[in-house]
């Protein structure tokens, strides 16, 4: 399923993207793109422009192709990298004044952009959706693509309706987390058989988190066992309701969020934690990590 939004909306969008004035009292909120720079822009998104000889007004332009892309998957791509943080480094404008800007347009679609994982994300509206604030970058560079990937695709088809890959791709960023952490902290970690509780276990003792532990509360040690269900859960559930399998049950909207939910849940802890305990002594990376 993927979303129409209005030409108002278009015309605020257009702004952004190209770095114009927002109207003739205000000036511009992003940075200001070129012709030559607007088609590499676009053909980011399935285009084959060139620029040339009869190349129309650079406003008139980005419209157009943003009516191209209306009603498809491409047009969240381009909202997203129209406000992508590392496009106003640099510069006197800020993403987050972009952003509150666009926002102001697209709530009349139903639609927000929030920030989650150092990016903007596209969802409906009041969505309620755990945003993952803990920094990647101690983490290496390879798995912090990859599980910037899976947020991104969580929330994409949440948003679209493919609750199956969402809860798919809610696996897969527990997965990639986990992974994560035990290469930096084992020379040579087993290789990763499918077993997800199993590989939890693993990086719950290198972390520090056994809910077996007899040095912490009670109602930590039951938090704890908690995040262990939450990965119990989450094989099973994929498995017979994700589209990596023949499924037995066809999700609902309020499952995948569920899942994905949990797994942002447990991704963001674990991340904050590995870096607060490398932050402090408690673990020591591998030398030739990351």
């Amino acid at each position: 399923m993927s979303h129409k939004i209005s030409r108002r909306t278009i015309s605020a969008i257009q702004r952004v993207i190209t770095g114009d004035k927002i109207d003739m009292n205000a000036g511009p909120l992003a940075p200001y793109l070129s012709g030559p720079k607007l088609v590499e822009f676009f053909n980011e998104f399935g285009f084959n422009d060139t620029y040339g000889q009869g190349f129309p007004s650079r406003w008139a332009y980005a419209e157009a192709k943003l009516e191209q892309l209306n009603e498809t998957p491409q047009l969240t791509d381009a909202i997203e990298s129209s406000v992508y943080p590392p496009r106003f480094f640099d510069t006197p404008f800020e993403a987050s004044s972009a952003v509150e800007y666009l926002n102001k347009y697209l709530a009349y679609d139903g639609l927000e952009l929030v920030l989650s994982a150092g990016h903007y994300r596209l969802r409906r509206l009041g969505e309620q959706l755990v945003a993952v604030e803990a920094e990647l970058s101690a983490l290496d560079p390879t798995s912090h693509e990859f599980i910037d990937e899976q947020l991104s695709k969580c929330d994409r088809k949440l948003r679209d309706g493919d609750y199956d890959g969402a809860i798919t791709n809610a696996r897969s960023l527990v997965e990639a987390v986990l992974i994560a952490i035990e290469a930096r902290l084992v020379q040579q970690p087993p290789a990763y058989d499918g077993d997800l509780p199993r590989l939890y276990k693993r990086v719950q003792k290198l972390l520090n988190l056994d809910p077996a532990r007899t040095d912490i509360a009670d109602s930590l040690r039951q938090v704890l066992a908690g995040l262990s269900s939450i990965v119990s859960g989450l094989a099973p559930m994929r498995n017979k309701m994700g589209d990596a399998h023949a499924r037995s049950y066809r999700p609902e909207r309020h499952h995948a969020r569920l899942a994905v939910n949990a797994a942002k849940t447990l991704a963001d802890f674990l991340i904050e934690t590995f870096g607060y305990q490398l932050s402090t002594g408690r673990i020591q990376p591998l030398n030739n990590a990351g």
